[in-house]
């Protein structure tokens, strides 16, 4: 017997790549499963897409997600051919790895040095420029964040307080998160044992 392959419908293609992202996806993904972009304001009229931003939506009947918002903006930092330029760092990481009771009021989110966008950066973001190597970042539930090691590095040079960097090393270092290869790679080593 031969087996006959299932072929999938634009609306199925669609909901697998949204799941991923949290019930989002862009125009671009959308005319990648199959949607003609003319018929895009009739999904938006008819009730089944919610426009979150201009060029991203969400699927109306996806349950919502209380970390939705970061895949919402690290959707709105894709490139003209679609790939994530974003990577959440600095204090968002933080709250993302729960290294520490900082609780920011901004989504911080680092980008290329060469990063362009058209439309208004929203009040929400705090961006941070700088060409991070694909070693320095990770993929989470969708989005991208800079890894343990990067954002240690990252607060170490920023205005947080002495007591929140303190609290990030303890509780990064008894979670193992901090691998000594990795302190030397970045020269944190002596930093960390003075802050210990």
């Amino acid at each position: 017997m031969v087996s006959e392959k299932i072929k999938k419908t634009s609306s199925e293609i669609l909901y697998q790549v949204a799941e991923e992202q949290k019930g989002l996806f862009t125009a671009r993904q959308a005319v990648q499963a199959g949607y003609d972009e003319r018929n895009h304001p009739y999904h938006v009229k008819s009730g089944n897409w919610i426009r979150e931003q201009r060029g991203i939506y969400r699927l109306k009947n996806f349950p919502y997600s209380p970390d939705s918002q970061l895949s919402l903006w690290s959707l709105w930092s894709c490139n003209r051919v679609g790939e994530i330029q974003g990577v959440y760092s600095h204090e968002t990481a933080l709250q993302i790895y729960d290294l520490s009771d900082l609780s920011p009021s901004k989504l911080h989110m680092t980008v290329p040095i060469d990063f362009r966008r058209r439309a208004q950066v929203s009040n929400i973001l705090v961006l941070h420029k700088n060409d991070l190597k694909p070693s320095e970042w990770r993929t989470i539930a969708g989005y991208r964040v800079t890894n343990p090691t990067r954002t240690l590095f990252d607060i170490l040079h920023s205005d947080i307080s002495k007591r929140f960097v303190n609290q990030v090393i303890r509780e990064g270092l008894s979670r193992g998160l901090f691998p000594k290869q990795k302190l030397k790679k970045y020269k944190l080593i002596e930093r960390v044992n003075a802050l210990r």
